[in-house]
């Protein structure tokens, strides 16, 4: 089907560069067509400038709110009709820039949680796989606790050395086992714990974590975000 709306999609990225690059590769994939203009009209503003979302959640380093407030301005005069995020973390703060945007924001963490209640067979234990700043903000539990799905956090050296070791490593440019050992090491053994699912649950970890390395399905959050705004564009379009 092809799709033919007026939405124009502001992407607000840079968080990390390589994750914003990645989101719109699976943004162009997801999206049914057969040429140029069967795709939809995007708009990226990728700003590796803001600081670290985990550093300031756990007070070591300055509000991102500033940085993102800015970069959703520069999307809407640049034309967008509403704002994906592509970095999990940065959700923390949407409740401070939301009523300020102008512009709705499609929450990928939302999007993630209602996805994984479409899942079959159901799913009632997922684990997750995310920043230390994502885990301590409380983002998947809450939307989670909303749909009765009960989450699975690594304990806090798996958090430390495994999952933000794999993380860093990813933002550095690395795509082999420096990343993806320890992340199946990490995803694994939730999996043995009761997970039905594991959640990537940082835009970085499906770069550094193939699917087939682990034994239950890898909710990738990025391709849920690209998947939910082509649903956007089809309503939009449907309804326009």
């Amino acid at each position: 089907m092809t799709i033919r709306t007026t939405e124009i999609i502001g992407i607000l990225g840079g968080m990390g560069p390589a994750a914003t690059a990645d989101f719109y590769a699976k943004l162009v994939s997801m999206t049914p067509g057969s040429s140029d203009q069967d795709h939809l009209r995007t708009v990226i503003w990728s700003d590796p400038t803001i600081p670290d979302r985990t550093e300031a959640l756990l007070g070591d380093g300055p509000d991102p709110t500033p940085w993102l407030l800015d970069g959703s301005r520069v999307l809407r005069e640049a034309g967008a009709t509403l704002i994906a995020i592509p970095c999990n973390t940065a959700h923390a703060f949407v409740p401070r820039i939301a009523d300020h945007v102008g512009l709705p924001i499609v929450h990928m963490i939302g999007e993630v949680a209602r996805h994984l209640t479409t899942l079959s067979p159901r799913i009632h234990t997922a684990g997750l796989l995310a920043t230390t700043g994502t885990v301590r903000a409380g983002l998947y539990q809450e939307w989670l606790d909303r749909f009765g799905i009960r989450l699975l956090l690594p304990d806090a050296t798996s958090q430390d050395h495994e999952i933000m070791t794999a993380i860093h490593a990813v933002k550095a440019g690395a795509r082999d086992v420096t990343a993806t050992e320890p992340l199946a090491r990490a995803a694994r053994r939730l999996a043995a714990q009761g997970a039905q699912a594991i959640i990537a649950g940082c835009t970085e970890i499906p770069l550094g974590l193939p699917a087939e390395t682990v034994d239950v399905p890898l909710i990738d959050s990025a391709l849920v975000l690209a998947q939910a705004l082509v649903r956007r564009a089809r309503t939009e379009q449907a309804t326009g």
